[in-house]
């Protein structure tokens, strides 16, 4: 039986400021969500017959602004997976602190099974169903799992057909031409980069002695490997969904992905040009890459795939989440017991956000920033962030995690009081 990841994601919640008595009140708040629709979508078949989909949005959390969360397409979605990554992202705005409440959606399906014309009457469907609940000041979609620029180009396009509007606010992540930010493709990988360069700073590491192993070779793992490649950092292994590759003598980061673009094929290659030389690798599985002895562990792909079945394999000892919530909450303290150093995701891979919030200030401003403009904001925002945590982890005797999560409720309790305890729940009911 699947694991309730929002129960998961609260009792690590709870653990966290159990002995708090300030956060007793901010708890309570983030106890549910404030407001989830389901619905079921249907398309109509390339074929000719209609099917249908359980569809989700979950707006967790407004205390801090508009709530904000991406959309995914994933086979294995449900309602408690939706209200846990839209709990994670309240945090997660909370603790960089970008004015922004926390969301999420997604729709039950395996989007490779689709055509691109199913692909896009999915798109369009989930829209007209969620139109009432989204807004570019009420919620704020972007792209998640399985799926892009493209298809948040069809969701913004449909939104504005229904309300009859120009509203490139609605929807981040789009294609440029449709008010899409430069850097949002990159931003979630390299905001994880930009945590591993401020620890290589606190700890003065040298960056080609270290190896890493990123398992998940999606947007957030390819940009994140990349840039540690170009930093001096030695990448020994990378998987995606089929499995992984593994090289003592480190990978090539940008000819696997090419060769992954062209063949969809994960292989340990060298490219020049047009042409790409196999080198000599192994063959691993996912599980494997996880125990691999290692310096950084990047866990890139899905929830929970670090738990008490595999938890005394790991080695690594950094483990740095891209993934939302791939460590479960039973094992925090056996990671520390294991002298395990984790950058949570809530810090991690808030790059995401930050850069999707700078698309929508974009777009509501009227402008358009540089790369360059928008990287160097990244850097601030990230910096900013880590070095509060980093920080308060100097001068605490628990785990960065849970001095983020600290942070994350104090900014979040402080809405709260200011907005009125009782003013708050009677609004959100």
């Amino acid at each position: 039986m699947r694991k309730d990841l929002l129960r998961d994601a609260l009792a690590r919640l709870s653990t966290i400021a159990q002995d708090t008595p300030q956060f007793s009140a901010v708890l309570e708040a983030l106890s549910q969500p404030q407001s989830t629709l389901t619905s079921h979508i249907a398309i109509r078949k390339d074929n000719g017959n209609t099917a249908y989909f359980k569809a989700y949005r979950c707006r967790y959390n407004d205390l801090l602004g508009p709530t904000k969360g991406g959309i995914r397409f994933h086979q294995h979605a449900d309602q408690s997976e939706v209200e846990a990554l839209a709990l994670w992202m309240t945090l997660k705005c909370a603790v960089v602190n970008v004015p922004f409440g926390g969301a999420k959606g997604a729709v039950t399906v395996d989007p490779k099974k689709l055509s691109p014309m199913e692909l896009e009457r999915l798109s369009r469907s989930y829209i007209r169903a969620k139109a009432d609940f989204i807004g570019p000041e009420l919620d704020i979609p972007a792209p998640d799992v399985y799926t892009n620029a493209r298809i948040m180009g069809w969701m913004m396009d449909e939104y504005e057909k229904i309300t009859r509007t120009k509203c490139p606010a609605v929807i981040t992540g789009k294609p440029l031409a449709f008010g899409g930010s430069l850097g949002r493709e990159s931003a979630t990988g390299r905001g994880a980069f930009l945590c591993i360069k401020a620890l290589a700073g606190k700890l003065d590491w040298q960056a080609s002695e270290k190896t890493v192993a990123i398992q998940g070779f999606g947007n957030g793992g390819y940009h994140c490997a990349r840039l540690l490649q170009a930093e001096g950092y030695k990448i020994v292994a990378v998987s995606d969904s089929k499995g992984g590759v593994y090289c003592e003598q480190g990978l090539d980061v940008q000819s696997v992905f090419t060769e992954k673009q062209r063949s969809n094929e994960l292989r340990a290659v060298y490219c020049q040009h047009s042409v790409c030389e196999d080198i000599e690798h192994t063959r691993i599985s996912n599980e494997e890459l996880l125990s691999l002895d290692v310096d950084i562990l990047v866990p890139a792909a899905l929830a929970g795939v670090i738990n008490k079945d595999n938890v005394e394999q790991i080695k690594a000892s950094y483990i740095v989440e891209i993934a939302n919530g791939p460590i479960s909450s039973d094992v925090d303290l056996q990671l520390t017991e294991q002298g395990i150093h984790v950058i949570p995701d809530i810090l991690a891979n808030a790059g995401g956000v930050v850069v999707s919030f700078f698309e929508w200030c974009q777009n509501r401003q009227g402008e358009t920033w540089s790369e360059q403009k928008v990287h160097d904001k990244l850097n601030d925002y990230m910096h900013q962030a880590f070095e509060h945590a980093w920080q308060r982890y100097q001068q605490a005797n628990g785990s960065m995690r849970e001095v983020v999560y600290q942070i994350a409720l104090e900014r979040l309790s402080d809405a709260l009081h200011a907005h009125g305890t009782s003013e708050y729940f009677s609004s959100s009911q």
